[in-house]
């Protein structure tokens, strides 16, 4: 038999086969139906309308379906294998197992036809169409039968679609329809744009949120009608706001703040708490119920926004209330206000905070594996004290220790260990010598840190790191969040460098690079911008800038030049002198409710001069590994075209980094099932040099760099369990930097059924979280 008339046997068989699974989950979705009943496969809308565009029929068709009520059994090309498993699982005896699972987890019960009120769905499509302008509208339903399945046919008959002629505000002597006249420019409702009822009610809130920020705690939207009139003009209405008749009195007045009251120690339930004398105190607009003494009265001052006299308004309202949540001490908050006893068109403010624990451990252990092959873990314990000075600041003192293993490969026996800890202080304010105060509902804070690393390579060296930051961090608003350390600096330390390592750097002088002593120290700055907290964008973005100044102005006071051999040191320690820059832009494409395109773009470099030849080894880039290029082994990819040489560090594998970045990722995301997710992926960089090393041909930055772009792709699963997400991603190499030029396209290469590629070329990513 011939190759060819073999391929299109096979070519015939996976056609049959295909048609009949077709066929064997169609049928066995309706032999399972219940006597006398339908399965129910949706609803479509045909608007019928000769006056409006075709393009605003389907718009308005969309949105209709939208509304139909039950949704069918969710499908993938006709089939409905959801609902086929839930019929094949058959009813389970108890309500636990995997039956059960997978009966009720996995699939999904059939949607009726007897569910349906076809009749129901005609009034909700004739109010929407009415509620959008188009008056008068006609709806009729029916439905189709074929093989047990039934769709259900709705055809909307509107009319032309009505447009606002007029608006016209409150017009009476209260002070209110003043404001509310001078606030009109900014209405949502305009002339000669369609009615709808939704702008109508939208309005009547801009309105009460205009009329919150004057005083008016009483007032609410439904004290607002909206009087339509259609009767005169070709399809236009005439909208009138006024303020009911039915209005109470305490909603027609402006309210000032009279006393302020804080109960930092309330329990939730008890509100008939004692206080004895010596628990109040006063302190400046504040009347301070605290039993225990827990906080300075000066918090207060700082949080709460409202002063006596000041006239209530919503945003100051809120904005003490998100202050207090972001300070990170309270559990709950809880405000009330109540009219004064005391002063006419006055309130009495009242804060309820309860506390959370003051002091707290969390022990954090996690298990990791790279694909550099390295597998381990780390054990964080943290012990926390919410109030150290009884100003709601935050003392953290971790310890950590960790070690992770390769137990093949050209590493095995190089195991890394690690131990420290880190002291950390947060003040809920700035403190400097300046008076800055912050307007945003969040907490501005001051943090100093300082943390000790011992790291062990084993048969190789080892490094003592010390750190000491003491900078700032406040948000303008939740998309909008800075972080300026004016004092970061960093030692570096090496000890029990093995002959093995002095015998590679001999072969490598850029390994010396390594065990260097390095003192870095200057200010750092990163802004970061999001809206990936808005779900319903089809477009979100992410982006972070970091710019790292180390030793500028020492060096130039002191004026180091590497150049001229006139090294400055402090301690007999050369100080680091670069500027070090990096950005980070992500963009989500939402492609449905459940699958989205997500995409990362990271652009950075490094410029040493001064006191500094070099970036220091821990301030340059890196690329490959779990969150970066997955075809490539972590830290292992590049720079440029660099190729270690044969016969040079047998024993392991060196990290490879450079002075300049450039990464491109990109992966589709869908849900498959239950908690599991899929996703198909793309990634390509490279990292390179600035200027030539004569140790490293082919690292440096050319103007054929894009030559030089290591390219991989893969697939991976996701295992949503909502407190973590575990993600394994699978990844090949499709084009690799290392290789002579004209053949680093390795596409041509792939052999699945070859073991020797696989074991090169399959990398295997476990990681916590997605990549990017």
């Amino acid at each position: 038999m011939s190759k060819k008339h073999n391929h299109i046997t096979h070519y015939y068989i996976k056609c049959v086969t295909l048609l009949c699974l077709f066929f064997v989950l169609g049928c066995s979705n309706t032999k399972y139906l219940p006597e006398g009943d339908l399965l129910y496969t949706g609803g479509s809308v045909e608007v019928k309308d000769s006056i409006l565009k075709k393009k605003e029929r389907k718009e308005l068709a969309k949105e209709l379906e939208g509304l139909l009520r039950p949704k069918p059994n969710k499908s993938i090309l006709g089939l409905r294998p959801k609902l086929w498993i839930y019929n094949i699982a058959g009813e389970p005896k108890k309500q636990k197992g995997f039956r059960y699972w997978l009966r009720n987890k996995v699939g999904e019960e059939p949607v009726l036809f007897s569910k349906v009120d076809l009749d129901y769905n005609a009034s909700v499509l004739r109010n929407y169409a009415e509620n959008k302008g188009y008056f008068k509208t006609r709806v009729s339903a029916d439905s189709t039968v074929r093989n047990k399945r039934v769709t259900a046919e709705y055809t909307v008959t509107p009319k032309k679609r009505y447009i606002i002629k007029s608006v016209i505000f409150p017009d009476d002597s209260l002070k209110m329809s003043k404001i509310i006249g001078r606030s009109s420019r900014r209405s949502l409702l305009k002339v000669g744009k369609p009615y709808d009822l939704d702008l109508i009610k939208a309005e009547r809130e801009r309105i009460d949120a205009r009329l919150k920020e004057k005083g008016y705690y009483y007032f609410n939207p439904d004290y607002l009608l909206a009087q339509v009139d259609s009767s005169k003009g070709d399809h236009e209405v005439k909208i009138r706001l006024v303020i009911k008749n039915e209005t109470p009195a305490k909603a027609l007045r402006a309210y000032k703040i009279d006393k302020i009251f804080v109960y930092p120690n309330y329990a939730l339930g008890n509100d008939s708490m004692v206080y004895r004398q010596k628990d109040i105190k006063q302190y400046k607009d504040f009347t301070i119920i605290d039993t225990a003494d827990t906080f300075k009265p000066r918090i207060f001052d700082r949080t709460i926004y409202f002063k006596k006299g000041d006239l209530y308004n919503r945003k100051d309202h809120n904005l003490t209330l998100n202050r207090f949540v972001n300070l990170g001490t309270f559990s709950f908050v809880k405000n009330e206000f109540r009219p004064s006893d005391s002063i006419d068109n006055a309130l009495n403010s009242y804060y309820y905070l309860t506390l959370l624990p003051k002091k707290f451990i969390r022990v954090e252990v996690i298990g990791k594996t790279n694909s550099a092959s390295y597998t381990g873990t780390e054990l964080n314990v943290n012990w926390n004290n919410r109030n150290f000075f009884r100003g709601a600041e935050l003392f953290t003192f971790s310890v950590f220790g960790g070690a992770d293993f390769q137990m093949g490969g050209v590493n095995r026996g190089k195991n890394i260990y690690k131990l420290g800890a880190e002291t950390s202080l947060t003040w809920p304010r700035f403190i400097s010598p300046f008076n800055i105060q912050g307007n945003s509902e969040f907490v501005p804070r001051t943090k100093a840190t300082l943390r000790y690393e011992y790291q062990k390579r084993t048969q190789l060296y080892a490094l003592n790191s010390f750190n000491g930051t003491f900078g700032y961090l406040w948000k303008e608003n939740i998309r909008k969040d800075h972080q300026l350390n004016v004092i970061d600096i960093t030692y570096v330390s090496p000890n029990h460098v093995t002959d093995e390592y002095l015998a590679d750097i001999d072969k490598d002088p850029a390994l010396g690079k390594v065990i260097e002593k390095q003192l870095i120290f200057g200010p750092t700055y990163s802004y970061t911008y999001t809206n990936t907290m808005q779900k319903r964008r089809k477009n979100t973005i992410y982006f972070n800038g970091e710019l790292d100044l180390a030793g500028n102005i020492t060096g130039l006071v002191t004026g180091a030049s590497y150049k001229k051999d006139n090294v400055k040191t402090i301690f007999d320690v050369p100080f680091s002198q670069y500027v070090k820059i990096k950005s980070d832009f992500r963009h989500y494409l939402k492609l449905s409710k459940e699958s989205e395109l997500a995409s990362r773009l990271i652009v950075g470099a490094g410029f040493a001069y001064g006191n500094s030849n070099t970036l220091p080894t821990s301030k340059q880039f890196v690329v490959g590994g779990t969150n970066s290029i997955r075809a490539f082994r972590a830290r292992t990819l590049g720079p440029g075209s660099y190729v270690i040489p044969p016969g040079t560090n047998e024993n392991y594998t060196p990290d490879q980094s450079a002075d300049l970045k450039l990464e491109f990722n990109t992966e589709y995301r869908a849900k498959l099932f239950s908690v599991v997710r899929g996703a198909v992926f793309f990634d390509a960089g490279n990292i390179w040099l600035l200027n030539a090393d004569p140790n490293k041909p082919g690292a440096e930055i050319s103007k054929d760099f894009m030559k030089e772009l290591a390219i991989g792709a893969g697939v991976g699963l996701r295992f949503d369990l909502s407190f973590l997400v575990l993600r394994t991603d699978l990844a090949i190499p499709l084009r690799n930097p290392a290789l002579p030029d004209g053949q680093r396209w390795v596409i041509d290469k792939i052999d699945f059924g070859d073991g020797a590629w696989r074991k090169d070329n399959l990398i295997l990513n476990i990681a916590i979280g997605y990549p990017f």
